[in-house]
């Protein structure tokens, strides 16, 4: 299974990069999220657990995993391996380059699929990658997005560390 989720953000890559690797915001700033935590912290990343809701119409879908996540800098990338949760093993990969005035983002997920026999592949092709990692992945870059944008206009909110 590989889902490619990608946007053109109308602020510098910079930015986009500052809100996307600040996994522990997230709550904060995307509704669908339901919790981000650092297990463990090292040194460019560590062991992250995030929640989300993924709707259906009306109702809305609990997931969960933990992922370890790597941050470079120098290339603008968060790298994530999941290692705990149903999609344990799956692979991601958020890239941020400059593109005109603003940033093209991507968000790669690669994955061979839960341990299931028999209905492996489907089960990531058909239902997990489309509906929850795709359903869930395009609302976060589009809530990052809407996040720097506002700040690059000046109407987003105040960061306090900032």
């Amino acid at each position: 299974m590989r889902t490619v989720d990608r946007l053109l953000v109308q602020a510098p890559a910079a930015a986009v990069f500052e809100a996307a690797s600040d996994v522990e915001r997230w709550p904060a700033l995307l509704s669908h999220y339901r919790r981000v935590r650092m297990l463990e912290r090292r040194p460019g990343g560590g062991l992250v657990e995030m929640a989300a809701w993924r709707p259906f119409g009306p109702l809305r879908y609990p997931t969960w995993w933990v992922s370890e996540m790597r941050i470079e800098p120098d290339t603008r990338s968060v790298y994530y391996r999941h290692v705990r949760g149903i999609t344990t093993g799956m692979d991601v990969v958020w890239r941020m380059e400059p593109s005109g005035p603003g940033t093209d983002v991507s968000i790669v997920h690669e994955w061979d699929g839960p341990p299931w026999p028999v209905i492996r592949r489907a089960a990531s092709e058909w239902i997990i990658g489309p509906v929850f990692v795709h359903g869930i992945a395009s609302r976060t870059l589009a809530g990052i997005a809407r996040h720097v944008e506002a700040r690059q206009r000046g109407t987003g909110p105040v960061d306090p560390r900032a």
